[in-house]
């Protein structure tokens, strides 16, 4: 089983920055890919960005540039360093683990992120 804790979120003014975290107990394998993904009200949940390695990472064309995506696989945690955040980046942000050997996805309870003046 996999257990996946995120925390970070908060209010922050256009234009702030914010740092995610979420914390996976269990069955963790440091390969398999990590990631946060976005839920705004009346909308789809979206992909944010991913990590498999250090390098093998992805992100959403709205954040490239300003959102960074890192992983501790010594402490089992991903991070999502927020930068320049605008209005419209207000959502719940969820962690997300996929082990690819069962083809599951797990998720984090989420943590709002509201980004107003």
């Amino acid at each position: 089983q996999v257990r996946l804790v995120g925390s970070g979120g908060g209010l922050v003014q256009p234009g702030g920055s914010l740092r995610l975290s979420c914390a996976a107990s269990g069955s963790i394998i440091g390969s398999y890919p990590m990631g946060w993904y976005r839920q705004a009200p009346g909308k789809q949940r979206e992909l944010v960005a991913t990590i498999r390695s250090g390098d093998n990472v992805n992100y959403a064309d709205s954040v490239k540039g300003r959102f960074f995506i890192s992983r501790d696989n010594a402490k089992n945690t991903v991070y999502l360093q927020m930068n320049s955040l605008k209005p419209e980046d207000t959502a719940v942000y969820y962690c997300n683990y996929h082990s690819l050997l069962s083809n599951k996805d797990y998720w984090g309870q989420g943590t709002q992120v509201t980004v107003s003046s």
